[in-house]
């Protein structure tokens, strides 16, 4: 598959359902997973796309585009249920092909209209009646041990809302680190959370048995941050800086990420600039585009669209150029998005 076929996937979707798929949620989401060309890749659904998966072949305008394509199957683990009569599919979901991903708490401090990123609906799901608004520690640690054991899940990936707390939320993902970390010892897991105000935290979440965390600030141009995510622009891009610095010294060199997201409005030549610092710290950029979708501001209130295929795929070049100079891979990390890699392009092309 050509980077230019996959930056088109990425943003124009798919027409069809495959089995394993989710709306709304924290991350990019309204999407199906596909391994296409051996890559994990989660490709959004848009009933206008001109590509169609037809449960075997991805087809343009009716043409088999020839991508090597495998659905993934529904696993066995989402129709068990915890004793007291919870789904295990409520409480976490599988991505791409064998990474377990969950939202250790499905609402945000930050969610009201004021103060809400304009891409997010990490709420949306929990309206919908799809999911659980906290998980439980033990809960996770047997819908983790279920998914190794019968679908072959080789990684974790933890998320959680922002809480009001100088934690941020981190101290509960530790719990449910430490959970999971007991009951499948050898399962690598991610945390993902804003900058804790109290940097021992990262500390904590290693010691709780995380192998990689994601700080993730979506853009490091500051008037972007104020108009596409005003709650989480008050943290100062300087916290963010003295977290993933300590993160990189605690979790290790390229065991640390945060996203980029192209379509922002940012600089382009800046953004990438920008991923060179990361990079010299041991940060891995996780560049993704944005991908509009229902439910969030930036679609029922402004209208957002995608960027550009041909200036997301120059961005992802240039940054994969980086990381492979500096010797730094999606694949290498431990566990997380980017080493699952399926909402990007970066694997495409080198990084």
């Amino acid at each position: 598959m050509t980077a230019s076929t996959r930056v088109d996937l990425a943003l124009l979707g798919i027409r069809g359902s495959p089995p394993v798929s989710r709306t709304a949620g924290a991350g990019p989401s309204d999407d199906g997973h596909l391994v296409i060309d051996g890559l994990n890749a989660a490709i959004p659904r848009n009933p206008d796309s001109p590509f169609v998966f037809d449960g075997g072949r991805v087809l343009y305008d009716g043409a088999d585009t020839g991508l090597d394509v495998m659905a993934v199957a529904r696993p066995a683990f989402y129709d068990l249920y915890t004793d007291d009569g919870i789904r295990y599919e409520r409480i976490a979901k599988l991505h791409g092909r064998d990474v377990l991903a969950t939202t250790v708490v499905q609402t945000c401090v930050r969610y009201r209209a004021d103060q809400r990123c304009r891409f997010c609906s990490i709420e949306e799901s929990l309206r919908a009646d799809q999911t659980e608004a906290v998980k439980r520690p033990g809960d996770l640690a047997d819908v983790a041990e279920a998914a190794v054991r019968l679908d072959g899940v080789s990684q974790m990936v933890m998320t959680t809302g922002t809480s009001a707390g100088r934690d941020r939320g981190a101290r509960h993902l530790a719990r449910c680190v430490r959970a999971v970390r007991a009951r499948v010892p050898a399962l690598p897991i991610q945390v993902q959370c804003e900058p804790p105000a109290d940097l021992s935290t990262i500390t904590e979440l290693r010691d709780a048995g995380a192998d990689a965390i994601g700080i993730h600030v979506e853009s490091l141009d500051d008037d972007v941050r104020r108009a596409w995510m005003p709650g989480k622009a008050t943290v100062p891009i300087s916290d963010y800086r003295a977290a993933w610095t300590e993160a990189v010294r605690v979790f290790g060199r390229n065991q640390v990420s945060t996203y980029l997201i192209v379509g922002l409005g940012e600089d382009i030549d800046e953004l990438v600039a920008g991923a060179a610092d990361l990079i010299e710290i041991g940060v891995y950029p996780f560049v993704v585009p944005l991908r509009p979708q229902p439910g969030t501001l930036a679609v029922d209130v402004d209208g957002a669209r995608a960027p550009d295929a041909t200036v997301v795929e120059k961005v992802s070049r240039r940054v994969a150029e980086m990381l492979v100079a500096a010797d730094m891979a999606g694949s290498g990390q431990r566990a997380g998005c980017a080493a699952c890699g399926a909402c990007s392009v970066l694997q495409n092309v080198g990084g």
